[in-house]
């Protein structure tokens, strides 16, 4: 998840408040400020007095050649580093970009903050934002929140559905809306991940609850920002997980609360570019996955030969991390 710091120098409380408003990660302050920024939110603080230090945590690195550029990319293997230029066409931030994590830039406009946030299809890992323009705070803090990867869905051809007995289900309620064709990446394995549907939709037994997911069963996988994945039974208020939509555009949401069930079960297996694939879910009326064009279809409803949407991956999982290793999954 990209990261949103706000430079506020000199102090201006007005342009504090809206960093915290708009959902800022941090805000970078003169000395002797630190305090009375922590007296206006709970918010991590840039500066001498404050939680990371410039210079000590967060080094600053102005441009003007190779040397600096391997500078930036030795300090980016362990901290945070602020990278200047005077003119980015000389040293090209694609170059930092492909050699290093840990990367930040200095904007002051929106359309500079989206070209940063795009760089590689990967863009830095934060934007440090320096205009004394609360409107163009915003849009920047708007822009930075929704820089989410898209992610590659498949369709997946569904070759068995079979009722299961009863088991622990976890339903995700998050802090956001979800709207229709919009769901959560769940499976028992990491490796085949299904697009399961939000409550979104109106229905005869209950009102629709947009803002959760009824995921399945503790054990299962979910995918979460930073492309990692949890088990459902980890998951709790404060932590995110990854909502997806049909066309895999992507959007952290906060978890407001994990509601854990015992229910009867159903085991969906499908086949996807050669493979199987498998999930397990609650065995109701309400439980949907997601067709190629959007569509909710309930779990119930399905039959061999139905599509429905999937995220494949080739490598293991190891603590929720990517790994190259042979790992089979039944």
């Amino acid at each position: 998840m990209k990261k949103l710091w706000v430079k506020v120098d000199p102090w201006n409380k007005k342009l504090v408040t809206t960093a915290l408003e708009s959902g800022a990660d941090a805000v970078w302050v003169p000395e002797g400020h630190a305090q009375e920024v922590k007296a206006l939110g709970l918010i991590q603080v840039v500066a001498p007095d404050g939680d990371l230090v410039p210079g000590k945590d967060v080094p600053e690195v102005t441009i003007t050649g190779a040397d600096q550029e391997e500078e930036v990319v030795r300090l980016a293997r362990e901290k945070p580093v602020v990278v200047r230029t005077l003119d980015w066409t000389i040293i090209p931030l694609e170059n930092l970009v492909a050699r290093c994590d840990n990367l930040f830039v200095e904007v002051g406009d929106p359309d500079a903050a989206r070209t940063f946030l795009g760089v590689l299809e990967k863009g830095v890992a934060g934007l440090v934002v320096t205009t004394s323009d609360p409107g163009v705070i915003k849009a920047i803090a708007r822009l930075t929140k929704e820089a989410s990867p898209p992610v590659e869905l498949t369709a997946a051809r569904i070759t068995r559905v079979r009722s299961l007995g009863m088991g622990d289900r976890v339903c995700v309620d998050t802090c956001t809306n979800m709207g229709l064709g919009e769901g959560m990446l769940v499976g028992n394995s990491s490796g085949g991940l299904f697009l399961v549907h939000a409550e979104s939709l109106e229905n005869p037994y209950v009102a629709p609850r947009p803002f959760r997911v009824n995921a399945g069963p503790v054990h299962a996988y979910i995918r979460v920002p930073g492309g990692k994945t949890k088990y459902l039974g980890e998951l709790a208020a404060g932590d995110e997980v990854l909502a997806v939509n049909h066309k895999g555009h992507t959007r952290p949401l906060v978890v407001g609360r994990v509601k854990v069930e015992s229910r009867p079960l159903m085991l969906v297996t499908a086949e996807a570019q050669g493979r199987e694939i498998a999930t397990i879910l609650q065995n109701a009326e309400t439980i949907r996955l997601t067709h190629p064009n959007g569509q909710a279809v309930s779990i119930v409803a399905l039959k061999p030969g139905d599509e429905v949407l999937a995220a494949l991956e080739e490598a293991g999982r190891h603590f929720g991390h990517k790994i190259q290793e042979t790992i089979l999954e039944k």
